[in-house]
């Protein structure tokens, strides 16, 4: 009689806890993310990854279901390089570098190629892809005689002279402190708790800017520039520093950067992120 009754028992109980199972809702999660952030443009015009620097992020993440989620991040990175750092001769002799710190916000959809459910064993791993826009803000700065300058306030391409550009036969001016990018990136992510997640991706940002590292077309040439108390502007030593390796190449219409093809950056992180969840009441049978 009591294997009779102990039968019905355990599967009411096996039958509420697959009902339990399906009640959670995944609803998303926050965190934060460290790393690396590194530039490629005219500066670095073979993509070289050899001078990274720090990079890190908070995150909230909207999850509709297991594989689709919409995140709103914030950023802080570092950028920077240098021509010595280059193997092109005349890159090297040209003698241009920046840094510039970056503060970016974005939305990107994430994709889960797997279901994705923290704290159910059978789902606790996914690659996934992420695309979105974002908008960061910079200031691309040099040193001279180890005094710190900002270049975008200096105008050394011709800005704040009134310089119109030969070719175009336009002036130019003075390119904006903030600029949009388009996030573009896979990673992985493994759940190694009821409520925690730990993350790695890789993300490229495409930008709408050519002024990243504050170099975009042609030299001014020093001439251009106005003579302070018989001494050069700080805009006409920076607009070609090519005076430290030889003889300046710095001359009017003589290229100095490529602005066809705007600028880049990306940032590799890892991530731990805190899963937000709920639970679905039970529907009546």
């Amino acid at each position: 009689m009591k294997k009779y009754l102990l039968t019905p028992i355990v599967a009411i109980l096996l039958l509420q806890a697959a009902r339990a199972q399906d009640m959670y809702v995944h609803q998303g999660e926050f965190g934060i993310t460290a790393g690396a952030a590194h530039y490629f443009g005219d500066i670095n015009t073979r993509a070289a990854i050899n001078r990274p620097k720090p990079a890190v992020g908070i995150f909230f993440t909207k999850q509709f279901n297991n594989y689709l989620g919409i995140r709103l991040s914030a950023h802080y990175a570092q950028l920077g390089y240098s021509d010595i750092y280059s193997k092109n001769e005349y890159q090297k002799r040209r003698n241009l570098s920046f840094n510039t710190d970056i503060f970016e916000v974005a939305v990107q959809g994430d994709f889960n190629f797997f279901k994705f459910v923290p704290g159910d064993p059978n789902y606790i791993f996914t690659p996934f892809v992420t695309l979105g826009v974002g908008l960061f803000s910079f200031n691309p700065y040099a040193y001279l005689d180890d005094k710190k300058y900002y270049l975008r306030a200096l105008g050394t391409e011709g800005q704040n002279i009134q310089y119109t550009d030969p070719a175009s036969g336009q002036m130019r001016k003075t390119y904006g402190s903030m600029a949009l990018c388009f996030p573009i990136g896979a990673g992985v992510k493994y759940n190694i708790s009821d409520n925690i997640n730990l993350s790695f991706q890789v993300t490229h940002r495409l930008t709408m800017t050519d002024y990243l590292d504050d170099v975009s077309t042609t030299y001014v040439g020093a001439d251009k520039f106005p003579v302070l108390n018989g001494q050069p502007s700080i805009a006409g030593i920076l607009q070609d520093r090519s005076f430290v390796t030889g003889t300046p190449i710095g001359v009017e219409g003589r290229q100095r950067g490529f602005n066809k093809q705007k600028d880049q950056y990306i940032m590799a992180e890892v991530g731990v992120s805190f899963s937000i969840s709920s639970y679905r009441c039970p529907t009546a049978d």
